[in-house]
């Protein structure tokens, strides 16, 4: 999405010369770096693979945020994320349409403004409904090994396929051309997205929406829904939902999740029925360290044999706030078809019709 910030230069030098006394302007450097290495038993290849991994805990990012005080509890906010792999510094690959080249702010490239009536943001931007879930998916959406991709993948098939595209939409996770407003009401936060179609003539067609909500009470819940439609014929070609709910208990807490998507192609044909499982449990045994034991179950209702079973036990040690050791494995039980729409891993790189059992070490930075 593009960042939408312009604004006419008279009026900017105005601005800065009629308020200094209120301005209270903060810009914050920030980012993410996580490696580790990555083995796995069999891969699509045919044998064990062993390689440096880029992102196993959280995306390796950086970026830029500032906000300012405009007075009377309103403010000025803008966000610029940029995500890049450790293991090669090159920018990470995005999601978007094809000849959509290679973006920089792959992540966020957005401005807005925000008071006690909510925010609303303007730009490239993360979707509600992604956001709905941090607090319910058994892996908070770790960069390995979680739903995160089962979402993600579910998602491009319009982008890859030839017939099908929504080119606002980024794997179902970033939408850019994207008009955002959110708010918190007691113990519920909530989001409602827009992108317009920009279709000359045709005001549904490739236009995006997305909802999520989470309440956080004694328990947690949270639900979203969102879909894209197809830039030539207007017709839906992603549809995604997803429900979950947490509860804490002392030391631990129990999660369940389900997520739903739902592809077709530009005539309205459902070539995908994808419904991804999720339940874990989280145990914090002591104050530096953090075991979780997740299970995945992801199935293609179209297709059978597009399937994979997934065990992850994994545990976060907390060197510091800001630095973290880990070490997560995963044993995966994947039928004969099984694809990215049912995979919890990475880079889809187990293999169809095999078990095949993972091993990552690695240590994750935040600045």
């Amino acid at each position: 999405m593009k960042m939408i910030q312009r604004a006419l230069a008279a009026a900017a030098v105005c601005a800065q010369c009629s308020a200094p006394a209120l301005a209270d302007t903060q810009v914050q450097l920030y980012g993410i770096v996580d490696a580790g290495v990555l083995t796995q038993s069999k891969s699509r290849a045919g044998g064990s693979l062993t390689r440096v991994e880029t992102s196993g805990l959280r995306q390796s990012v950086w970026g830029l945020r500032g906000t300012e005080d405009l007075g009377n509890g309103l403010k000025a906010f803008f966000n610029l994320e940029s995500h890049f792999d450790m293991d090669t510094g090159a920018l990470h690959g995005s999601g978007d349409s094809a000849g959509s080249g290679t973006i920089l702010f792959r992540r966020q490239a957005n401005i807005g403004l925000s008071g006690d009536w909510g925010s609303l943001t303007i730009g490239r931007q993360y979707g509600p409904a992604l956001l709905a879930h941090l607090n319910t998916e058994p892996r908070a959406f770790k960069e390995q090994f979680s739903n995160l991709y089962a979402w993600a993948y579910n998602q491009l098939e319009a982008l890859a396929g030839a017939d099908a595209v929504n080119s606002n939409n980024d794997v179902g996770i970033f939408f850019k051309n994207a008009i955002q407003y959110r708010n918190t009401v007691g113990p519920v936060s909530f989001g409602v997205l827009y992108s317009p179609g920009e279709q000359p003539g045709h005001g549904s067609r490739n236009t995006a929406y997305a909802v999520g909500a989470a309440y956080d009470g004694p328990v947690m819940l949270s639900a979203s829904y969102q879909t894209m439609k197809d830039q030539a014929s207007g017709n839906r070609n992603i549809e995604h939902a997803g429900l979950g709910g947490a509860v804490p208990l002392g030391a631990f807490t129990l999660k369940l999740n389900w997520l739903q998507g739902k592809n077709s192609n530009a005539d309205g044909i459902r070539t995908s029925k994808v419904d991804a499982i999720g339940a874990g449990i989280d145990w914090k045994w002591n104050p530096q360290n953090t075991a979780t034991l997740a299970y995945y179950d992801n199935k293609d209702k179209l297709n059978t044999e597009d399937h994979t079973r997934n065990l992850v036990l994994s545990n976060d040690y907390a060197l510091s706030k800001r630095t973290t050791l880990y070490v997560q494995a995963a044993y995966v039980d994947a039928k004969s078809q099984s694809s990215l729409k049912t995979s919890i891993v990475a880079d889809g790189s187990f293999a169809p019709g095999a078990k095949t059992t993972f091993l990552n070490v690695g240590i994750n930075h935040t600045f």
